[in-house]
């Protein structure tokens, strides 16, 4: 009989998922249906004691009910060290708080197997580990500097400016060419924050989708296009993109085959990445989405997969 495992998930209040899109609820569905055990807590209840990473946790069920979906056993102080795998699955946004996460959890990775490895995961935020590669991207700056971002703009025209650690699509703008708001915009982000902006050329091809890749230990196992709103520049579902099936073009298996070790060699072992036409635009690799809506179009079990992947490294594979 396989061994069970002690499963820690750091996540966001699982209260308040959809479970018809959520990716964290299906991984704890299939850990559970291989037996092992689940014990669920958020980010802040995480704390480093005596060299010691605890979490105030609770044991989960989990259940396909919609109102009835998980069910709670009575608050715990856990010694994450001892669990054998902990999920890292809170959403960005990916500030001080997250980077903290990152640093608690390298007190016991890899004894206790943390997906993503927290280490590559505090150095490898989506929109940054991307321009490691640079001849897979469309012509890409990050910067603050106004006069950068002009020279930038006068060279490409058309433009894509995005917050260094956004998610979801929020704070995206499509620049064009005779738009005037360019200095307007950058005023607006100076004020929220100091960090830089990421500015990319316009890549026309996202009006036909901007597709989701699912990597599994560094291999692309599933796809899924996004098709952005009528009106609308984005394609990210939580600003009304259409999931769409799809299948892998030669130049996306070029980019998978390209970054697909690198993703290995760092533990990464579920890894998302976005592509519009024949460019790479983000390796999201903190929490990444889609593994149901891909289920639904391709009837694959992706979670299995990445947890044949746990499982190989903790040794039962």
């Amino acid at each position: 009989m396989a061994r069970s495992l002690a499963v820690a998930i750091q996540m966001d209040p699982i209260e308040s998922i959809n479970i018809d899109a959520d990716s964290s609820f299906v991984l704890g569905l299939e850990a559970q249906s291989r037996g092992h055990r689940i014990w669920h807590y958020l980010p802040r209840h995480l704390a480093l004691s005596g060299g010691r990473v605890l979490a105030r946790a609770r044991p989960m069920t989990l259940r396909r009910e919609h109102g009835n979906h998980y069910t709670f056993g009575a608050w715990e102080e856990i010694d994450v060290g001892t669990m054998d795998v902990v999920l890292m699955r809170q959403d960005p946004p990916f500030d001080m708080a997250y980077i903290t996460a990152t640093h608690i959890l390298e007190h016991i990775h890899p004894r206790t197997l943390v997906v993503n490895d927290p280490a590559s995961v505090r150095n490898a935020p989506e929109k940054l580990f991307v321009t490691h590669f640079p001849e897979l991207m469309p012509p890409t700056l990050i910067t603050a500097d106004p006069a950068q971002i002009s020279a930038f703009r006068r060279e490409h025209g058309d433009i894509i400016l995005k917050p260094l650690f956004g998610n979801g699509g929020a704070g995206v703008f499509h620049v064009k060419p005779d738009d005037t708001n360019l200095n307007a915009l950058l005023e607006l982000f100076t004020e929220r924050s100091r960090e830089p902006l990421v500015i990319q050329r316009y890549v026309p091809e996202v009006r036909a989708g901007d597709k989701r890749i699912i990597l599994v230990d560094g291999v692309a196992l599933g796809a899924l296009n996004r098709v952005p709103a009528a009106g609308e520049s984005r394609s990210n579902m939580h600003v009304g993109g259409r999931p769409e099936p799809t299948t892998l073009t030669d130049r996306e298996r070029e980019i998978c085959r390209a970054i697909g070790p690198a993703l290995k060699e760092r533990g990464m072992i579920f890894v998302g990445i976005d592509v519009i036409g024949d460019y790479l635009t983000e390796i999201n690799v903190t929490s990444p989405t889609g593994l149901q809506e891909i289920a639904r179009f391709d009837g694959v079990n992706l979670e299995a997969d990445i947890w044949d992947a746990i499982e190989a490294r903790v040794g039962m594979g």
